[in-house]
């Protein structure tokens, strides 16, 4: 038992320390250059600038963090939901991947930004027009990455199955899903932070509260110091969200060679 322990601290070590000792060093030369070239704190903040007003009042960024956080989550939840099923039907159907990719591509080349306001005057001013921004920001990876995993099988199992006169949905449960699972999992570590992302950007247009608000009017009145303490809690919270990935992904593939070949 202290073998595995020590095998995971190890391991965890690995990973963890390299990026670590780099932000360090990072945050090091940053407060040595504000403190040689004297640069004002309207310019650019000391990182001790920015920790110092994130711990004046941790709770309320937080507080803030979480609601920005269920705007994503539910963000997110919608768009899987739609890329799902759009996924699914272009893997059984070319008439389908054609209809429905190139409208993919039209959203996804769409400046987003810029259909916030609309959202705005169909939807009002409440939480409806954040959850849909952040489920279009989150709608393209989870699209591509479950559409590949679902055409991503195993030829001969495939044919297996067909001759056991299983079903079309027989041979999508037990098979493509199962084989599609490692796709999706990679699918939400880049649509999360996506549609946190896109949480962020809608609150500047309709918010009330969020970090996206707390960025928006810190950067308004100057107030740097809190405008990288906001950002800060932001970072943390997209690399606490794919590491909560990462350890799902672990728990539900623990069959997967992707997962064993780590362990």
């Amino acid at each position: 038992m202290r073998n595995d322990w020590g095998h995971r601290l190890r391991a965890v070590a690995f990973v963890a320390l390299p990026p670590l000792i780099a932000l360090i060093a990072i945050f090091a030369l940053w407060e040595l250059y504000i403190s040689w070239r004297d640069v004002s704190i309207l310019v650019l903040p000391a990182p001790s600038d920015a920790i110092q007003r994130f711990f004046e009042d941790p709770g309320f960024y937080w507080r803030e963090a979480g609601y920005t956080l269920y705007e994503a989550t539910l963000g997110l939840l919608l768009g899987s939901a739609v890329a799902l099923a759009c996924a699914v039907l272009m893997a059984h159907s070319r008439v389908a991947e054609r209809t429905i990719f190139p409208l993919a591509i039209l959203i996804k080349v769409t400046p987003l930004v810029a259909v916030v306001p609309m959202l705005v005057i169909i939807f009002g001013f409440g939480i409806a027009p954040k959850i849909i921004v952040a489920g279009l920001f989150s709608f393209f990876p989870m699209l591509v990455n479950a559409m590949t995993g679902f055409r991503d099988i195993n030829a001969q199992a495939r044919d297996f199955l067909a001759s056991l006169r299983a079903s079309t949905w027989q041979i999508f449960w037990k098979l493509r899903l199962p084989g599609a699972m490692p796709y999706l999992f990679a699918g939400l570590k880049v649509a999360y932070p996506l549609a946190l992302t896109g949480a962020v950007v809608a609150e500047y247009f309709t918010g009330d509260r969020g970090l996206g608000v707390t960025i928006f009017r810190a950067n308004a009145n100057l107030n740097t110091p809190t405008l990288f303490a906001a950002c800060g809690v932001l970072a943390i919270s997209g690399v606490a969200i794919n590491v909560f990935i990462s350890v799902i992904e672990r728990r539900v593939l623990f069959w997967h060679e992707s997962v064993r070949s780590t362990d």
